[in-house]
């Protein structure tokens, strides 16, 4: 009896034991199937790869339909690197020209966040056709790596380089801050590529794409039920002609400076120059462009990569002088038939800002000549009214009726990186002279487009813009139309009126700005049959020789185009930049140079190198 009580509690401590290894085994496999997907995704990883289909980039056009930018086609190295066992390590490294040193550090890149050795990223991108090659033929052998397909730009113009912009990796805190992108993402850098980087960029598409033992792709999973496709950035439509900039390219070369265009009917940017310039291609690829960055970047003498057209803020010279002339009108300052005397200078500060020999004359005659004297009495009429008690308040109106044709102020372009230029402010002469020690005349370089006084070439151009227009101009705005639609945003339609509505005074004004061509500083630079408005201009430069400054518009009735011209160190405005505009402004409105002597001579003048 008792030994059966032996046996029979035996049986149920082993049915126990049992029991307890049985739940410890469902409760493994319990956590394992339902609670860790480690296993699970191990077994997808190796069966399953999630791919990003990438959208293809928008195209961009000229005004004219002419492609400007495109896409071809490039390949990424990606790698699994938890699948990446047993790999040929030596034969991918021969393949992809780099050293052991080199795969291990991008491997350990692939493991760290926001990486992961389960998740699939870049090990290589924008690989040559040539590399492209080679491992298609052998990718058996590196297991945990494949290749993905996407897109590059490529711009079929060398041309337009800093209006354009370019493409580059999006940065980790960019792509911390928005989940449309992830690092190895392409992103606008500069230019209309970064201003237009959402309706340029798509959206991104999803596949699920099966593979075999030998790491080869199968097909799609489901045939493609899950996947979701990628929707093609919208084309944008810009405004510039891109004749006009690669004429325009052409005379810059061998200059430092910049040159603007604008249709003033509308405020589009017809062109817009940085010289030096690059070759926009050279910013395209994998290895290379990285090379071809640093060259640019380290190029101290030319600063390739440095936009003047929008970043460099220049004294506008006598080109200024039309401003002042305009507001002392609207003021009732001076008329047509108004005349200062001119020694040689300004007679009150003892012929101080100097002037060339010229005979005393009238308003649009003082325009013709740039008369020096003439705009510093101008400038103390329009700062020292009597209507104004204290000084400083006089000082504002003049410096607040400056600012409404675009100066010292961010013109709100569809382009980034533009600077404000400086109009400088009371607050800033109180610092430099003292509460109450400045007046008009210790200031007076201002009026002549001197001084602390700058502006940035676009903001330059849209001033010739508001005088073409009488009185009103358009935010500048290089793309007309965005998608197949051409949507363009309401704030480029909306006109902005500056201080002075006086349309004698533009009559006067453009009567001298005509008469610079017909018979004053501008003279060698008149247009063959075309009535133009122009203004030279001798900006003072204190780091070395002066900078040389065109700015005109034409036809003077019904104005096609509005532009300006600075090249650094050349000195006289109608020596270098007259001639410049003047050939561009013809080959726009004819489509044609009918001056082959004065074109050969820009093309071939070499003021950077001597």
């Amino acid at each position: 009896m008792n030994n059966n009580s032996h046996l029979s509690d035996r049986k149920y401590i082993i049915s126990g034991f049992f029991i307890v290894v049985a739940i410890v085994y469902i409760s493994r496999l319990f956590y394992i199937q339902i609670i860790d997907d480690k296993y699970k995704l191990d077994a997808r990883n190796n069966a399953f790869r999630n791919r990003t289909e990438y959208p293809l980039r928008g195209y961009i056009y000229d005004r004219n339909g002419k492609l400007l930018v495109q896409n071809v086609l490039s390949y990424d190295l990606l790698v699994t690197p938890k699948l990446a066992k047993n790999c040929d390590t030596l034969a991918l490294c021969k393949i992809l020209e780099i050293t052991k040193e080199e795969f291990l550090r991008k491997m350990k890149k692939a493991c760290q966040a926001p990486n992961s050795p389960r998740k699939e990223s870049i090990f290589e991108k924008q690989l040559s056709n040539k590399v492209y090659a080679a491992l298609q033929e052998k990718l058996y052998r590196f297991k945990g790596f494949d290749v993905q397909s996407r897109t590059v730009r490529r711009y079929p113009r060398p041309v337009a380089a800093h209006l354009l912009g370019y493409v580059g990796e999006v940065t980790k805190e960019k792509a911390a801050k928005d989940s449309y992108y992830i690092e190895g993402d392409y992103i606008g850098i500069s230019g209309i590529e970064r201003s237009y980087e959402e309706e340029l960029r798509g959206v991104k598409g999803k596949q699920i794409v099966m593979v075999d033992v030998h790491n080869k792709t199968k097909g799609r999973y489901m045939n493609g039920l899950y996947d979701t496709a990628a929707i093609a950035g919208k084309p944008l439509f810009s405004s510039i002609d891109i004749v006009l900039q690669e004429y325009g390219e052409k005379l810059m070369k061998g200059k430092k400076g910049a040159v603007v265009a604008i249709e003033p009917s509308t405020g589009e940017i017809l062109c817009l120059i940085s010289s030096p310039g690059y070759d926009p291609n050279l910013l395209v690829g994998g290895k290379e462009r990285s090379k071809n960055y640093t060259k640019l970047y380290y190029d101290s003498l030319n600063l390739p990569l440095f936009n003047r057209a929008l970043t460099a803020m220049y004294p506008p010279g006598s080109t200024f002088k039309l401003i002042d002339a305009l507001i002392a009108q609207q003021d009732g300052l001076i008329s047509r038939s108004t005349v200062y005397p001119c020694h040689g200078g300004y007679p009150p500060m003892g012929g101080r800002p100097k002037c060339h020999p010229h005979p005393s004359t009238d308003l649009p005659g003082s325009i013709a000549t740039s008369c020096n004297s003439y705009y510093s009495y101008v400038f103390r009429e329009i700062v020292d009214q009597k209507k104004y008690p204290k000084f400083e308040d006089g000082y504002n109106h003049w410096r607040d009726a400056v600012r409404s044709f675009g100066p010292n102020t961010k013109l709100g372009t569809d382009l980034p990186f533009d600077k404000p230029g400086n109009v400088p402010s009371v607050e800033y002469y109180n610092k430099v002279f003292g509460k109450n020690h400045w007046r008009s005349n210790t200031v007076v370089s201002l009026g002549i487009g001197q001084a602390e006084l700058t502006l940035v070439p676009l903001q330059m151009a849209n001033v010739v813009a508001s005088i073409a227009n009488r009185g009103y101009f358009y935010t500048p705005h290089c793309i007309k139309g965005v998608g197949i639609d051409k949507k363009l945003d309401p704030r480029f339609k909306e006109k902005h009126y500056t201080y002075v509505q006086d349309q004698v005074a533009y009559d006067n004004v453009l009567d001298g700005m005509q008469k610079c061509f017909d018979a004053g500083t501008a003279t060698a630079s008149k247009i063959p049959g075309i009535i133009a408005c122009g203004k030279t201009g001798t900006a003072e430069n204190p780091h070395g020789k002066d900078h040389a400054v065109f700015s005109a518009f034409a036809p003077r009735d019904n104005p096609k185009i509005a532009m300006v011209c600075f090249v650094e160190n050349a000195g006289f405005g109608g020596t270098w930049s007259a001639p410049i505009v003047s050939l561009m402004i013809e080959k726009y409105l004819t489509g044609k140079v009918t001056r082959p002597e004065m074109e050969k001579r820009m093309m071939e003048a070499d003021l950077i190198g001597g």
